[in-house]
Parts: structure tokens; C-alpha cells; sequence
């Protein structure tokens, strides 16, 4: 009588198969950790074109002080870094019925812009002045603009990456045109 070979798997064949399991483990986990940074880029970008857009809103309500002449206008004063510490309180808070000018109720605007980039952004920053960016070129803080150029918001944070630029340095994001 012929004896059958016997049936079943080699451990060549079993560690093989667990490598490849492995791998497509260690693939699924760093998939699942890109789309959790993407995520949270996508959001970050999100709140920032909201802050933009009601900056615009707020821009929009208080024709007063955007008739001023470039350096006299509040709002393109707006530089805030959150690197700078927490962003100074305004001479008068104008909630509700608050009896507020044009000139308290920009500085009221400006500080609660400010608190929104310092609480919302990993170490945002906030700019707005006049500036004409080229669509194909890299976005840059510095405002290349004269007093016709359209008035921009300009928001940026600092990514949590190696490639990271520098740490008192904020990368802007998202550059939006509120005027002009």
C-alpha cells in the first residue's frame, strides 16, 4: 500500500501568510492616520473661510471706517499672530444694545477675529490688507499691494508635520479676496 503525502500547511507557508497580513495592517493603520490629518486640515480650512467671510460681513456693516484712507483704516491694521500671546482687549465690548461708534465697533470686530484665530487655529494668524496675489504663485504673508489693490484676508496656521516651517512661522491657507 502507497502512503499519501500528508496534508495541511508548512511553516514557511504559515509565516509567509502572516507577513502578508502584517503589511496590509500597517498599510490600513497608516491610511486610517492620513485621513485623520487630512480631516482635520479640510476643517481647519473650512472654519478659516467662514472667519474670512464674516470678517466681509463685518467689513460690510461698518462703511465708516473702510472710507478711511489706507492707514487709517482699523482693519487693515489686522496683523495677529497667536504666537504673540492672547490679543489685547477692546476699549469697549459692543454686545446687544452696547452704544458703540464706527471706530469701537471695528476695534470690537478686530479683537473678536483675533480670539477666533488664537482659539480655533494650532498658532494662527490673521492678516488683512490690500494685495493682488497671482493665483499660480505660493502664498506669502507679505502684502504686495498699492491702494487700489483689493482688500485680502489672508489666515494661516502651523501644521503639525516634520516638514514644518519653522516654529514661529504660520503657513497661510487661505487667502480670500473681501473687496475690491
Amino acid at each position: 500500500m502507497q502512503r499519501s503525502p500528508a496534508g495541511g500547511f508548512t511553516l514557511i507557508e504559515v509565516l509567509v501568510a502572516m507577513f502578508v497580513l502584517a503589511v496590509g495592517v500597517i498599510g490600513a493603520a497608516a491610511t486610517q492616520a492620513a485621513s485623520a490629518r487630512l480631516r482635520q486640515q479640510a476643517a481647519l480650512e473650512s472654519e478659516a473661510v467662514a472667519l474670512a467671510s464674516s470678517l466681509a460681513a463685518r467689513i460690510g456693516v461698518n462703511p465708516a471706517q473702510m472710507a478711511l484712507p489706507d492707514p487709517a483704516n482699523p482693519y487693515l491694521q489686522l496683523d495677529y499672530d497667536a504666537a504673540g500671546g492672547a490679543p489685547a482687549d477692546p476699549p469697549v465690548q459692543c454686545f446687544g444694545s452696547a452704544a458703540c461708534d464706527s471706530a469701537q465697533l471695528a476695534q470690537f470686530d478686530i479683537h473678536e477675529l483675533a480670539r477666533s484665530v488664537q482659539e480655533g487655529f494650532p498658532g494662527g494668524r490673521i492678516t488683512v490688507c490690500r494685495d493682488a496675489p497671482a493665483l499660480n504663485a505660493a502664498l506669502d504673508w507679505p502684502c504686495t499691494g498699492g491702494s487700489d489693490a483689493p482688500l485680502v484676508v489672508k489666515i494661516g496656521w502651523r501644521r503639525h508635520t516634520t516638514a514644518a516651517p519653522a516654529p514661529h512661522e504660520a503657513t497661510p491657507f487661505v487667502v480670500m479676496v473681501v473687496s475690491g
